[in-house]
Parts: C-alpha cells; structure tokens; sequence
C-alpha cells in the first residue's frame, strides 16, 4: 500500500493504491483484474484504496449497445477518412517523445497538471509490459497527431493511455480514439473497452461517462449508468 499523499485527481484528498508487482502476468490473469477494478501501469497492477474517497469507478463500455452522441458522431465524421489509424508495437522515437511532451507541457498550463519531468523515461514505462501491448497511432498526411496504448484482451481492450497534438484539438482526437476502439472491439467481437477510472469533479476524467451506455464498478458489481 502506497502511504497516503494528495490526490492528482481530487486537490481535497488524500489517495493510497494498493499495488502489486507482476512483471509474469497473463493476458487471462490481467482480464480478470481488470473485471474486477484493477488498472496496470507497466507491470504494476494497482487500484485505489482511499479512507475517506470512493470516487474512483472503473468504466467500460459495452460495445453492443453503444450508441454516439451527436457530437462524437461529428467528431468521427471530421477525422474519418482523414486520419490514419495504424497499430503496431510500442516504440519510443523522437517525434513520439516530441509529441508526448508537447502534450503534458499543454495539460500543465491549461489544466494544472503535475509539471512534466523526464519525458523519455515516462514513455518508456508505458512500452515495458508483462505481455505484448498495441500502439495506436494517428497520422495526417504522414505527421504523427496522436497515440496511445490498448491492451487487446479476451473479453475486451483496454485504454491504458493516449496523447494528442494540443494544435490540433478541434479534431477531438481523444474522442475519435475511444470511438475507433469500439468500433475494433466490435469487429473483434469482444463486448467491451475499459477507459480505466472515472472521477467525478475531475475535469480530465469526466468525459469517459459521455460514452453511453456505460457501466461502472460498484460495491462489487457492474451497473449499467446511462442509456
């Protein structure tokens, strides 16, 4: 259990995350974490265990009864056809890292994110797994516009982590991944992508319950939230 320290998601708490280290973990034995409110970082595998904070809920979102929105619908149809997606290992090269540290420099000033440190080393955390992980990225005419990492699981991808071009945000590039995803997950016929923790009142975290229906981890057991 990590000691308690303020929470990046929620200033007025506190957060501790019971953690374990796996780096022999199996696709199946992670499923079956991830069903039940676990998230991996690495080959960590970790989930909140706050004393005075049950904010964190784990969200997926069942892919045979999702429906967008009209503003996702509009954020697909601007970037469909234009933007390509391509899925391959993780790799770390400088347009990755110019890319990734663009992002956070962005989210600090706009958003009051943590001050960027070590951009090289962060990424390389997200590319050093248990078992083998797939980058998604986004390309415009051959420049690199976004990309993130998805767990392709039985029972369903996972969301573990996803950065675009600040410049380039009116493309909602974050909103087309997710919708990607799902429309994969559907080809693929696993019923469900996990977008990892909702947070109410956490500006950064709120947008995942905008994909409806979707069901979060409560007491146990998932509740379908929205229809």
């Amino acid at each position: 259990m990590t000691a308690p320290d303020p929470c990046e998601y929620l200033p007025d708490q506190e957060r501790q995350l019971l953690y374990e280290l796996t780096p022999h973990l199996k696709p199946v034995d992670y499923m079956a974490r991830l069903a039940d409110g676990w998230r991996r970082f690495g080959p960590v595998v970790f989930r909140p265990e706050c004393a005075s904070c049950q904010r964190c809920q784990s969200l997926r979102v069942p892919v045979g009864s999702f429906h967008a929105s009209p503003s996702q619908q509009r954020a697909w149809k601007r970037n469909d056809g234009e933007v390509e997606l391509r899925v391959a290992e993780p790799t770390i090269d400088l347009e990755r890292l110019e890319l990734f540290g663009r992002f956070h420099r962005h989210g600090h000033a706009t958003k009051g994110w943590p001050a960027p440190d070590d951009d090289e080393l962060r990424l390389e955390f997200y590319i050093r797994n248990p078992f083998p992980t797939e980058e998604w990225s986004y390309w415009i005419d051959g420049r690199l516009v976004g990309f993130g990492y998805v767990d392709a699981l039985s029972e369903g991808l996972s969301a573990i982590y996803f950065v675009h071009d600040p410049e380039e945000h009116r493309r909602s590039l974050g909103t087309f991944n997710i919708l990607k995803m799902i429309e994969v997950a559907g080809r693929l016929r696993v019923p469900h992508v996990y977008l990892g923790y909702y947070v109410e009142g956490c500006r950064s975290l709120e947008y995942k319950a905008k994909f409806h229906p979707n069901e979060m981890l409560t007491a146990g057991r998932w509740v379908v939230m929205s229809h």
